[in-house]
């Protein structure tokens, strides 16, 4: 009952960091400032997302104490999450170039690999696939590829706040009702730890998470995947039925700027819900559309995956399919030079 009572509590905690770092942040002009590939139009505080990291990494070890969490997680999250973290928030202050921005977070999804022993086989169509050492750098890939698609993702005002509560809620749902409750704890600690933050980040923001939150919301749900891969396949198809819409967004976007012949290491505002939230001409309902699609189309999917035994590619194709239409609906990735809006 205590590890309960406690939660209230993180996001006290995280609620206050975050207003103190705001603080920090006036007072050292470290400040975002809208430029024209912006989706916002005033100078705002930046390097929210720290209170985040703190307030999980500080009560993460006392999960592992009470044995509701494993301290391979917990050595697996302090390292990875840690260090991406770090990385972030040096390059909020200063920026860093992107080789070596890379180098750390490769670094950190081999951390997480070696605690994890690498990729488990996974089960597709009653086929076991035992991928070995390409596993390895395909799991290597997607750690990486997870904390920067959520890095572009944090564009507007709470949205990378909204899905990693709903994402995370909704997988302890899943663990719930699926009788996974030792699964719970680290996620539901996430969820917390942002909550306190997205006070202050919900639109209008008043302070944004900067890298050190975004990547490191990134790489600790990836992290939470590979974590439930390991216990079942069906799992690991949920956590990328629940991300669907960061993972869609950030990916068709991607794409077809690449085959644009776009330089896709450059800054642009041509995601989906970027150009959505021009078109509306407000961040809030956007964001909140997120919160609807999580809850009310990508949860239900996922339930069924784990449930009712839905195969879990079959469950992904029908989850991302409407995702896929919404990028085409709002040109996601279409050069702005060519934009209609």
């Amino acid at each position: 009952m205590s590890l309960w009572l406690s939660l209230p509590v993180v996001v006290g905690v995280s609620l206050v960091l975050t207003g103190a770092l705001r603080r920090y942040a006036l007072r050292g002009s470290l400040m975002d400032i809208p430029n024209a590939r912006s989706s916002h139009s005033r100078p705002t505080p930046r390097s929210g997302g720290v209170a985040i990291v703190l307030s999980f990494l500080a009560v993460l070890p006392v999960l592992g104490w009470f044995g509701v969490v494993s301290w391979e997680l917990v050595w697996t999250l302090l390292g990875a999450g840690g260090g991406i973290a770090i990385i972030g928030f040096v390059d909020d202050h200063s920026h860093i170039a992107v080789r070596w921005r890379l180098l750390g977070h490769f670094a950190g999804a081999v951390w997480v690999l070696c605690w994890f022993n690498g990729m488990p086989p996974l089960n597709i169509f009653g086929i076991s696939l035992n991928l070995g050492w390409l596993g390895n750098v395909l799991a290597a890939m997607y750690l990486v590829w997870m904390l920067n698609l959520y890095n572009f993702m944090d564009g507007i005002d709470g949205i990378a706040g909204i899905e990693a509560v709903s994402v995370c809620l909704g997988a302890c749902l899943v663990y719930w009702i699926s009788g996974n409750e030792s699964l719970i704890w680290a996620p539901l600690l996430l969820a917390m730890s942002v909550l306190g933050f997205l006070y202050w980040n919900f639109p209008p923001a008043r302070i944004f998470m900067g890298d050190a939150g975004s990547g490191f919301l990134g790489m600790v749900l990836g992290v939470f995947s590979l974590q439930a891969a390991w216990h079942s396949t069906s799992l690991l198809w949920v956590w990328l039925i629940l991300i669907g819409v960061f993972v869609v967004d950030a990916t068709f976007t991607l794409i077809r700027r690449f085959l644009q012949g776009a330089r896709i290491y450059e800054a642009h505002r041509s995601h989906a819900y970027q150009c959505a939230s021009r078109q509306l001409g407000t961040h809030s309902i956007v964001t909140l559309a997120v919160l609807v699609i999580n809850v009310f189309w990508l949860l239900p999917v996922a339930l069924y995956v784990e449930l009712l035994g839905l195969d879990g590619l079959i469950g992904l194709v029908i989850a991302y399919v409407p995702l896929v239409i919404l990028a085409v609906k709002f040109r996601a990735g279409e050069l702005e030079s060519h934009a209609r809006i």
